[in-house]
């Protein structure tokens, strides 16, 4: 009975001071006016305001580190993200994964791993997509219920919610990392120097490019990297649906990003329009964010028209389905244009496919660098420059291999010497090799 009576008083006393913490927040208008309040501050006040509550009702006994551990949870429900709090701020997780209310995933080193954290409830949940959407202006609900933007701090979020999923509401957050330098990149084993090397005097080249790969291969990340090699001179333009590309220490860069059409289903911007719009802006390099329809008629004949230097993200499995893939996207395009007609041009027009992929042991690589040399009516014919070659598992379980030069010499070298980019000395002179498809 008495033990009873304890806890119906905790349950007030929780009740009680998640009031107070409310009532400051409505008369600090400085934290009223932010999305996510500065916490230290908050935290402070809600352990005077527990220690004053404490003091008027006597008998609850609560210690110190009880009282610690409430106000944290209290604070954690009435201004932070709840039980993926803790996860956001975990900077070694690059992807959290919310399946319903019961259910939560990261993804940390490349591995998926499960939490014990959980929502009390849909509600609970749904208060927090609220909190993390509000922010940036962007609502999801019953009339409207998937979502895709762009966090303040960069992240990707993806919301889905019921009837179209039956887990519950449903919320993916891909982290936004941190800039990294080419060298850091390679000393995690992504990329050999020699082919970094080689991938950054052929952006210098001008050398059109396609980065292809899965879902969360890093080809963003490389596509941040390589745009160091284009000269600071240069004006480039991105085109985007979401805002993920980091360009540092550029100042010539204009940031093009698509519109999704209102619930009326107007006003919708395409990336088809962008490039459209780009190719009209002066632009020295195009970077295309993911070509996933039409556009990438539009990217192809420019550069047939004298815009080189481009970069087109794609959507594949190997380098030959890239240009597969590409294909099938220029047929997209409304035009009656016949596959060889498209498979021709793909081949004059892209020079080089890099192709990530992500490995068994969560590492993420640059699996192959291929040169195009040509179409035929079996399909492309590709060439290897680099190939990743597997040398086996650690003890550890990490895959140990490397990113090396095949020997085969690329057919586009006469970009370098227009351009007066050095060919790197380990370059083969021989002259080009028979046609071998990776």
């Amino acid at each position: 009975m008495r033990e009873a009576q304890q806890s119906q008083g905790i349950e007030r006393f929780k009740t009680a001071l998640k009031a107070e913490l409310l009532s400051f927040l409505e008369r600090d208008a400085s934290a009223a006016g932010q999305g996510r309040p500065d916490r230290q501050p908050l935290e402070a006040e809600g352990r005077r305001l527990a220690q004053r509550l404490v003091a008027e009702s006597p008998g609850l006994g609560l210690g110190t580190r009880e009282l610690e551990e409430m106000v944290h949870d209290l604070l954690d429900d009435v201004v932070g993200l709840g039980p993926i709090d803790p996860l956001v701020a975990d900077p070694t997780i690059t992807e959290i994964m919310v399946n319903g209310p019961r259910s939560i995933y990261v993804e940390r080193g490349g591995v998926l791993h499960r939490v014990d954290g959980r929502f009390r409830d849909p509600h609970h949940l749904m208060t927090v997509i609220e909190r993390l959407l509000n922010p940036i202006g962007v609502s999801v609900n019953e009339t409207d219920p998937i979502c895709d933007a762009t966090l303040q701090d960069g992240s990707r979020i993806n919301v889905i919610l019921p009837p179209l999923v039956v887990n519950g509401p449903v919320v993916t957050i891909r982290r936004a990392l941190p800039a990294w330098a080419m060298a850091e990149y390679i000393a995690t084993g992504a990329l050999s120097r020699q082919a970094a090397e080689w991938l950054a005097a052929c952006v210098s080249a001008r050398v059109n490019v396609i980065l292809s790969g899965g879902t969360s291969t890093g080809k963003t990340t490389l596509v941040s990297l390589l745009s160091e090699a284009i000269p600071s001179t240069e004006r480039i333009v991105t085109i985007e649906n979401s805002p993920e590309l980091r360009l540092p220490n550029r100042e010539h860069w204009i940031q093009l990003v698509a519109k999704t059409p209102n619930l009326e289903g107007r006003g919708e911007i395409s990336l088809r329009t962008l490039v459209r719009n780009a190719l009209r802006m002066r632009p020295d390099r195009i970077i295309l964010g993911e070509a996933r329809g039409g556009e990438a008629l539009d990217v192809v004949q420019a550069m047939h028209t004298g815009h080189e230097g481009v970069i087109t993200v794609l959507h594949a499995n190997s380098p030959q389905a890239a240009l597969e893939r590409l294909e099938t996207l220029m047929l997209m395009s409304g035009l009656d244009l016949p596959p060889q007609a498209c498979q021709a041009q793909i081949s004059s027009a892209v020079d080089l496919i890099v192709h990530l992929a992500r490995y068994t042991d969560g590492s993420r690589r640059v699996a192959s660098i291929a040169q195009v040399m040509g179409s035929s009516g079996s399909g492309f014919q590709l060439e290897e420059l680099f190939r990743f070659e597997a040398r086996g598992f650690r003890a550890d379980g990490r895959l140990e291999g490397e990113l090396r030069y095949t020997g085969a010499r690329p057919k586009f070298l006469q970009k370098f010497h227009v351009n007066n980019v050095p060919v790197p000395a380990w370059i083969s002179s021989d002259t080009p090799r028979s046609h071998k498809s990776p």
